[in-house]
Protein backbone atom coordinates (compact mmCIF):
# COMPACT_ATOMS: atom_id res chain seq x y z
CA UNK A 1 0.00 0.00 0.00
CA UNK A 2 1.46 3.35 -1.04
CA UNK A 3 1.97 6.08 1.49
CA UNK A 4 -0.35 9.08 1.55
CA UNK A 5 1.36 12.35 0.69
CA UNK A 6 0.95 15.07 3.30
CA UNK A 7 1.90 18.71 2.78
CA UNK A 8 3.02 20.54 5.92
CA UNK A 9 2.68 24.30 5.44
CA UNK A 10 4.41 26.80 7.75
CA UNK A 11 5.50 30.43 8.04
CA UNK A 12 3.22 33.09 6.60
CA UNK A 13 3.01 36.86 6.71
CA UNK A 14 1.52 37.14 10.20
CA UNK A 15 3.20 38.40 13.37
CA UNK A 16 3.39 34.75 14.46
CA UNK A 17 5.68 33.68 11.61
CA UNK A 18 8.50 32.66 13.95
CA UNK A 19 6.21 30.60 16.21
CA UNK A 20 4.87 28.81 13.14
CA UNK A 21 8.40 27.79 12.13
CA UNK A 22 9.12 26.28 15.54
CA UNK A 23 5.75 24.49 15.56
CA UNK A 24 6.45 23.06 12.10
CA UNK A 25 9.81 21.70 13.25
CA UNK A 26 8.02 19.77 16.00
CA UNK A 27 5.29 18.42 13.71
CA UNK A 28 7.85 17.32 11.11
CA UNK A 29 9.89 15.55 13.80
CA UNK A 30 6.98 13.38 14.98
CA UNK A 31 4.85 12.79 11.87
CA UNK A 32 4.91 9.01 11.19
CA UNK A 33 7.11 8.65 8.09
CA UNK A 34 6.37 4.93 7.85
CA UNK A 35 2.78 5.86 6.96
CA UNK A 36 3.11 9.20 5.22
CA UNK A 37 5.26 10.82 2.57
CA UNK A 38 5.82 14.40 3.70
CA UNK A 39 6.40 17.47 1.55
CA UNK A 40 7.03 20.85 3.10
CA UNK A 41 5.85 24.26 1.91
CA UNK A 42 7.24 27.38 3.54
CA UNK A 43 5.66 30.80 3.18
CA UNK A 44 8.05 33.72 3.67
CA UNK A 45 7.10 36.92 5.49
CA UNK A 46 6.77 38.51 2.06
CA UNK A 47 4.18 35.88 1.11
CA UNK A 48 6.32 33.79 -1.25
CA UNK A 49 5.42 30.07 -1.32
CA UNK A 50 8.38 27.69 -1.63
CA UNK A 51 8.68 23.91 -1.74
CA UNK A 52 11.42 23.11 0.79
CA UNK A 53 13.20 19.74 0.76
CA UNK A 54 16.05 20.41 3.17
CA UNK A 55 16.72 19.65 6.83
CA UNK A 56 13.61 20.26 9.01
CA UNK A 57 15.92 21.57 11.75
CA UNK A 58 16.72 24.57 9.54
CA UNK A 59 13.08 25.68 9.63
CA UNK A 60 12.96 26.85 13.25
CA UNK A 61 15.66 29.52 12.90
CA UNK A 62 14.73 30.60 9.37
CA UNK A 63 17.76 29.15 7.56
CA UNK A 64 15.43 27.21 5.26
CA UNK A 65 14.85 30.32 3.13
CA UNK A 66 18.46 30.25 1.90
CA UNK A 67 18.26 26.67 0.62
CA UNK A 68 19.32 26.76 -3.08
CA UNK A 69 16.95 23.90 -3.89
CA UNK A 70 13.81 25.87 -2.96
CA UNK A 71 11.36 26.18 -5.80
CA UNK A 72 8.12 28.09 -6.21
CA UNK A 73 5.08 26.00 -5.27
CA UNK A 74 1.47 26.71 -4.35
CA UNK A 75 -1.82 24.92 -3.71
CA UNK A 76 -4.04 24.84 -6.80
CA UNK A 77 -7.63 25.94 -6.12
CA UNK A 78 -8.96 23.46 -8.70
CA UNK A 79 -10.24 20.08 -7.42
CA UNK A 80 -9.16 18.58 -10.75
CA UNK A 81 -5.55 19.12 -9.64
CA UNK A 82 -6.10 18.07 -6.01
CA UNK A 83 -2.62 19.15 -5.11
CA UNK A 84 -0.02 21.78 -5.73
CA UNK A 85 1.73 23.37 -8.65
CA UNK A 86 5.53 23.12 -8.46
CA UNK A 87 7.54 25.44 -10.72
CA UNK A 88 10.91 23.81 -11.35
CA UNK A 89 13.65 25.11 -13.70
CA UNK A 90 12.95 22.24 -16.08
CA UNK A 91 9.21 22.86 -16.13
CA UNK A 92 5.96 22.91 -14.15
CA UNK A 93 4.86 19.83 -12.20
CA UNK A 94 1.49 18.99 -10.68
CA UNK A 95 1.95 17.17 -7.38
CA UNK A 96 -1.03 15.33 -5.94
CA UNK A 97 -1.68 15.70 -2.21
CA UNK A 98 -3.75 13.46 0.05
CA UNK A 99 -3.96 15.96 2.91
CA UNK A 100 -2.65 19.28 4.17
CA UNK A 101 -1.40 20.02 7.69
CA UNK A 102 -1.33 23.82 8.02
CA UNK A 103 1.05 24.64 10.87
CA UNK A 104 0.15 28.31 10.60
CA UNK A 105 -0.77 30.83 13.27
CA UNK A 106 -2.39 34.25 13.07
CA UNK A 107 -3.71 36.20 10.10
CA UNK A 108 -4.07 34.30 6.83
CA UNK A 109 -3.18 31.08 8.65
CA UNK A 110 -6.00 30.40 11.08
CA UNK A 111 -8.58 33.05 10.20
CA UNK A 112 -10.39 31.15 7.46
CA UNK A 113 -8.54 32.65 4.49
CA UNK A 114 -6.20 29.76 3.70
CA UNK A 115 -8.92 27.32 4.78
CA UNK A 116 -11.02 28.75 1.94
CA UNK A 117 -8.24 27.85 -0.49
CA UNK A 118 -8.13 24.31 0.91
CA UNK A 119 -11.89 23.99 0.52
CA UNK A 120 -11.68 25.09 -3.11
CA UNK A 121 -8.89 22.58 -3.76
CA UNK A 122 -10.95 19.72 -2.35
CA UNK A 123 -7.94 18.44 -0.38
CA UNK A 124 -8.53 17.24 3.20
CA UNK A 125 -6.88 19.49 5.77
CA UNK A 126 -6.20 19.46 9.49
CA UNK A 127 -8.09 21.93 11.65
CA UNK A 128 -11.27 23.95 11.69
CA UNK A 129 -13.20 24.99 8.60
CA UNK A 130 -13.63 28.46 7.15
CA UNK A 131 -16.43 29.75 9.37
CA UNK A 132 -15.15 28.43 12.70
CA UNK A 133 -11.62 29.62 11.91
CA UNK A 134 -12.82 33.12 11.04
CA UNK A 135 -15.19 33.37 14.00
CA UNK A 136 -12.61 32.22 16.55
CA UNK A 137 -9.89 34.46 15.16
CA UNK A 138 -12.00 37.58 15.61
CA UNK A 139 -12.28 38.14 19.37
CA UNK A 140 -15.28 40.47 19.00
CA UNK A 141 -17.20 37.89 16.96
CA UNK A 142 -16.17 35.10 19.35
CA UNK A 143 -17.44 37.06 22.33
CA UNK A 144 -20.75 37.84 20.65
CA UNK A 145 -21.26 34.18 19.70
CA UNK A 146 -20.32 32.95 23.19
CA UNK A 147 -22.93 35.31 24.63
CA UNK A 148 -25.58 33.80 22.37
CA UNK A 149 -24.60 30.28 23.47
CA UNK A 150 -24.88 31.20 27.15
CA UNK A 151 -21.17 30.71 27.85
CA UNK A 152 -19.77 32.96 30.57
CA UNK A 153 -16.94 35.36 29.70
CA UNK A 154 -15.44 38.68 30.73
CA UNK A 155 -17.46 41.85 30.11
CA UNK A 156 -16.30 43.50 26.88
CA UNK A 157 -16.84 46.17 24.28
CA UNK A 158 -15.32 46.64 20.83
CA UNK A 159 -14.87 49.26 18.13
CA UNK A 160 -13.18 49.92 14.80
CA UNK A 161 -9.86 51.76 14.92
CA UNK A 162 -11.16 54.07 12.17
CA UNK A 163 -14.00 55.21 14.42
CA UNK A 164 -11.63 55.74 17.33
CA UNK A 165 -9.24 58.00 15.43
CA UNK A 166 -12.16 59.83 13.82
CA UNK A 167 -13.82 60.58 17.17
CA UNK A 168 -11.70 59.43 20.15
CA UNK A 169 -13.95 60.97 22.81
CA UNK A 170 -17.02 59.12 21.56
CA UNK A 171 -15.25 55.75 21.65
CA UNK A 172 -13.66 56.46 25.03
CA UNK A 173 -17.10 57.31 26.41
CA UNK A 174 -18.33 53.96 25.05
CA UNK A 175 -15.47 52.18 26.85
CA UNK A 176 -15.99 54.02 30.14
CA UNK A 177 -19.74 53.30 30.08
CA UNK A 178 -19.31 49.58 29.37
CA UNK A 179 -16.21 49.06 31.54
CA UNK A 180 -15.96 51.76 34.23
CA UNK A 181 -13.17 50.14 36.29
CA UNK A 182 -9.47 49.67 35.60
CA UNK A 183 -7.41 47.68 34.84
CA UNK A 184 -8.62 46.77 31.37
CA UNK A 185 -7.23 44.50 28.68
CA UNK A 186 -6.87 46.02 25.24
CA UNK A 187 -6.64 43.53 22.38
CA UNK A 188 -6.49 43.62 18.60
CA UNK A 189 -9.54 41.62 17.52
CA UNK A 190 -7.55 39.51 15.05
CA UNK A 191 -4.15 38.49 16.40
CA UNK A 192 -2.86 35.43 18.21
CA UNK A 193 -0.15 34.55 20.73
CA UNK A 194 -1.11 37.66 22.74
CA UNK A 195 0.47 39.91 20.10
CA UNK A 196 -0.57 43.54 20.59
CA UNK A 197 -2.34 42.91 23.92
CA UNK A 198 -1.78 45.39 26.74
CA UNK A 199 -3.05 45.64 30.31
CA UNK A 200 -4.09 49.25 30.93
CA UNK A 201 -4.16 50.40 34.56
CA UNK A 202 -5.39 53.95 33.93
CA UNK A 203 -6.66 56.34 31.26
CA UNK A 204 -3.20 57.27 29.98
CA UNK A 205 -2.20 53.61 29.60
CA UNK A 206 -5.50 52.93 27.84
CA UNK A 207 -4.68 55.51 25.16
CA UNK A 208 -1.22 53.99 24.61
CA UNK A 209 -2.68 50.47 24.57
CA UNK A 210 -5.19 51.39 21.88
CA UNK A 211 -2.35 52.70 19.71
CA UNK A 212 -0.45 49.42 20.18
CA UNK A 213 -3.48 47.29 19.29
CA UNK A 214 -4.31 49.49 16.30
CA UNK A 215 -0.97 48.55 14.70
CA UNK A 216 -2.14 44.91 14.58
CA UNK A 217 -5.77 45.17 13.46
CA UNK A 218 -8.56 47.47 12.35
CA UNK A 219 -10.85 46.30 15.17
CA UNK A 220 -10.11 46.49 18.90
CA UNK A 221 -11.66 44.64 21.85
CA UNK A 222 -11.59 45.96 25.42
CA UNK A 223 -12.22 43.49 28.26
CA UNK A 224 -12.57 43.75 32.00
CA UNK A 225 -9.74 42.39 34.12
CA UNK A 226 -10.51 38.97 35.60
CA UNK A 227 -8.61 37.88 38.68
CA UNK A 228 -8.24 34.12 38.44
CA UNK A 229 -6.24 31.17 37.26
CA UNK A 230 -5.38 30.86 33.57
CA UNK A 231 -6.60 27.40 32.58
CA UNK A 232 -6.46 25.77 29.14
CA UNK A 233 -8.10 22.70 27.66
CA UNK A 234 -7.16 20.85 24.45
CA UNK A 235 -10.02 19.54 22.30
CA UNK A 236 -9.63 16.91 19.58
CA UNK A 237 -12.08 15.50 17.03
CA UNK A 238 -15.08 16.34 14.88
CA UNK A 239 -18.71 15.57 15.78
CA UNK A 240 -17.80 13.81 19.03
CA UNK A 241 -14.73 15.67 20.28
CA UNK A 242 -12.76 14.76 23.38
CA UNK A 243 -11.40 17.28 25.86
CA UNK A 244 -8.09 16.86 27.66
CA UNK A 245 -7.45 17.26 31.33
CA UNK A 246 -7.15 21.05 31.87
CA UNK A 247 -3.75 22.63 32.41
CA UNK A 248 -2.89 25.80 34.31
CA UNK A 249 -0.45 28.57 33.49
CA UNK A 250 1.50 30.58 36.03
CA UNK A 251 2.87 33.32 33.75
CA UNK A 252 6.26 34.87 34.37
CA UNK A 253 4.85 38.28 33.44
CA UNK A 254 1.82 40.14 34.76
CA UNK A 255 -0.21 38.24 32.19
CA UNK A 256 0.54 35.48 29.68
CA UNK A 257 1.87 37.71 26.88
CA UNK A 258 3.97 36.71 23.85
CA UNK A 259 7.26 36.83 25.75
CA UNK A 260 5.90 34.77 28.64
CA UNK A 261 4.56 32.17 26.20
CA UNK A 262 7.64 31.67 24.07
CA UNK A 263 10.73 33.33 25.53
CA UNK A 264 10.52 33.36 29.34
CA UNK A 265 11.36 30.00 30.91
CA UNK A 266 10.04 31.25 34.27
CA UNK A 267 6.45 30.70 33.16
CA UNK A 268 5.16 27.48 34.74
CA UNK A 269 2.65 24.95 33.46
CA UNK A 270 0.69 22.67 35.76
CA UNK A 271 -1.02 19.58 34.37
CA UNK A 272 -3.58 18.93 35.68
CA UNK A 273 -4.65 22.44 36.68
CA UNK A 274 -4.57 23.22 40.38
CA UNK A 275 -8.32 23.43 40.69
CA UNK A 276 -10.84 20.96 42.09
CA UNK A 277 -11.81 17.82 40.16
CA UNK A 278 -15.32 19.23 39.91
CA UNK A 279 -14.07 22.45 38.29
CA UNK A 280 -11.77 20.47 35.98
CA UNK A 281 -14.73 18.49 34.67
CA UNK A 282 -16.79 21.66 34.27
CA UNK A 283 -13.98 23.25 32.25
CA UNK A 284 -13.88 20.19 29.97
CA UNK A 285 -17.65 20.30 29.55
CA UNK A 286 -17.68 23.99 28.61
CA UNK A 287 -14.71 23.52 26.25
CA UNK A 288 -16.59 20.87 24.28
CA UNK A 289 -19.80 22.95 24.30
CA UNK A 290 -18.00 26.00 22.91
CA UNK A 291 -16.09 23.89 20.37
CA UNK A 292 -19.26 22.29 19.02
CA UNK A 293 -21.37 25.47 19.21
CA UNK A 294 -19.00 27.44 17.00
CA UNK A 295 -18.50 24.48 14.68
CA UNK A 296 -14.86 23.66 15.34
CA UNK A 297 -13.32 20.46 14.02
CA UNK A 298 -9.97 18.72 14.14
CA UNK A 299 -8.46 20.58 17.05
CA UNK A 300 -8.60 23.70 19.17
CA UNK A 301 -7.24 24.91 22.49
CA UNK A 302 -9.91 26.55 24.64
CA UNK A 303 -8.62 29.06 27.20
CA UNK A 304 -10.38 30.02 30.43
CA UNK A 305 -10.13 32.04 33.60
CA UNK A 306 -11.21 30.26 36.80
CA UNK A 307 -11.78 32.49 39.81
CA UNK A 308 -11.37 31.64 43.51
CA UNK A 309 -15.16 31.66 43.74
CA UNK A 310 -15.36 28.88 41.12
CA UNK A 311 -16.58 31.03 38.24
CA UNK A 312 -15.40 29.73 34.84
CA UNK A 313 -15.04 32.32 32.07
CA UNK A 314 -14.05 31.40 28.55
CA UNK A 315 -11.26 33.66 27.27
CA UNK A 316 -10.65 32.48 23.70
CA UNK A 317 -10.64 29.54 21.30
CA UNK A 318 -7.38 29.00 19.42
CA UNK A 319 -8.08 26.92 16.31
CA UNK A 320 -4.43 26.25 15.37
CA UNK A 321 -2.59 26.29 18.70
CA UNK A 322 1.17 26.23 18.99
CA UNK A 323 3.03 22.95 18.56
CA UNK A 324 6.37 24.04 20.03
CA UNK A 325 8.20 22.00 22.67
CA UNK A 326 6.62 24.13 25.41
CA UNK A 327 3.14 24.50 23.90
CA UNK A 328 0.12 23.52 25.95
CA UNK A 329 -1.87 21.68 23.26
CA UNK A 330 0.56 18.78 22.74
CA UNK A 331 1.38 18.72 26.45
CA UNK A 332 -2.28 18.45 27.42
CA UNK A 333 -2.97 15.71 24.88
CA UNK A 334 0.16 13.85 26.05
CA UNK A 335 -1.24 13.93 29.59
CA UNK A 336 -4.21 12.00 28.18
CA UNK A 337 -1.97 9.40 26.54
CA UNK A 338 -2.13 10.90 23.03
CA UNK A 339 1.24 12.23 21.94
CA UNK A 340 3.81 12.41 19.16
CA UNK A 341 3.00 10.33 16.10
CA UNK A 342 -0.28 9.16 17.63
CA UNK A 343 -1.53 12.74 17.99
CA UNK A 344 -0.54 13.64 14.43
CA UNK A 345 -2.24 10.47 13.16
CA UNK A 346 -5.49 11.35 14.92
CA UNK A 347 -5.42 14.88 13.53
CA UNK A 348 -4.90 13.61 10.00
CA UNK A 349 -7.65 11.02 10.40
CA UNK A 350 -10.04 13.75 11.55
CA UNK A 351 -9.21 15.63 8.33
CA UNK A 352 -9.94 12.58 6.17
CA UNK A 353 -13.20 11.86 7.99
CA UNK A 354 -14.52 15.41 7.67
CA UNK A 355 -13.61 15.56 3.98
CA UNK A 356 -15.47 12.30 3.28
CA UNK A 357 -18.62 13.67 4.92
CA UNK A 358 -18.41 16.98 3.04
CA UNK A 359 -17.94 15.49 -0.43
Amino acid sequence: MSKKRIAVIFGGKSSEHEVSRVSASYVLSVIPRDRYEVVTIGITKQGKWLLYSGDPQAIADGRWEQDPNNVLAFIAPAPSVSGMVVVRPEGTELMKLDAIFPVLHGKNGEDGTIQGLFEMSGIPYVGCGVLASAACMDKAVTNILLDSFGIDQAAFTWFYTYDYYKDPQKVLAQIETALPQYPLFVKPANAGSSVGITKAHNHEELLKAIDVAAKEDSKIVIEENIVGYEVECAVLGNEEPIASVPGQIAPAAEFYDYDAKYNNAASELFIPARISKELQEKVREIAVKAYRSIGCSGLSRVDFFVTDEGRILLNEINTLPGFTSISMYPKLMAACGIEGADLIEKLLQSAFERNEKNV
